[in-house]
């Protein structure tokens, strides 16, 4: 399962207004695993950047006016992103402005949806945490993960620390280092006791065909609910 974990970073708040992008972030996730494949690049929003923007992210408009434009790696987005699940936390934020900008691209209308599905990690905390704050910084501290060096907002930097967010979150191990897994592991066998295995054989159950049979209807009702599932 491939996953792309995304941020971006924008002129303002409000798209309606004509705020644009001005950096894309992206970490690629494979069955849960950071691969070290990202997509970061900063644009030229062709505006000027809010000072309230700025005092968050320290991108201006002299250091944007040299960059790309969001035409010129729009392709090379859409293959990034295409037939994946984005993970973003307060998904609609991102995911309005990245419309704003494949609407403003010549030739036939397209959207997010258009190439991959969206999970947003905000709706999620909030289902797992509810009455608590979920903002990235908070589930950080809730999660003990490490933002000390986040001094300012950064796509690519944000995307990082929502990948390790979402893994945890999800899976609690998943944002362990090898390094830290295999030292807790170590630690763990060395503080283990064995227990001595009964000495009668294992007893193995087969599904009948009926059974088997009334499983996958209950799988391809699952997906047909839910649009995807992990047990085929």
């Amino acid at each position: 399962m491939r996953q792309i974990v995304l941020d971006t970073e924008t002129t303002g708040l409000e798209v309606e207004q004509n705020h644009r992008i001005i950096e894309i972030g992206c970490v690629e996730l494979v069955n849960r695993r950071p691969t070290g494949r990202t997509f970061q690049r900063y644009l030229c929003p062709d505006r000027d950047v809010e000072e309230a923007a700025l005092r968050v992210h320290g991108l201006s408009r002299e250091f944007l006016d040299k960059q790309a434009r969001f035409a010129d790696i729009a392709a090379e987005l859409i293959a990034f992103i295409t037939g994946v699940e984005l993970i973003i936390h307060n998904a609609p934020f991102d995911v309005g402005f990245l419309d704003m900008e494949f609407k403003r691209l010549p030739g036939d209308a397209c959207a997010v949806k258009d190439f991959c599905t969206v999970l947003d990690t905000l709706v999620l905390a909030r289902q797992m945490h509810p009455g608590q704050r979920n903002s990235l910084d908070a589930l950080c501290k809730r999660y003990a993960i490490d933002n000390s060096h986040r001094e300012l907002h950064g796509a690519l930097l944000d995307a990082k620390i929502l990948s390790e967010v979402y893994l945890v979150m999800t899976g609690g191990q998943g944002a362990l280092t090898l390094g830290t897994a295999d030292k807790a592991r170590k630690a763990t066998v060395a503080g283990a006791t064995r227990v001595a295995r009964p000495g009668s054989p294992l007893i193995v159950v087969r599904a009948t065909a009926e059974e088997i049979e009334a499983h996958e209807r209950s799988l391809a009702t699952l997906e047909k609910i839910s649009g995807r599932h992990l047990w085929k």
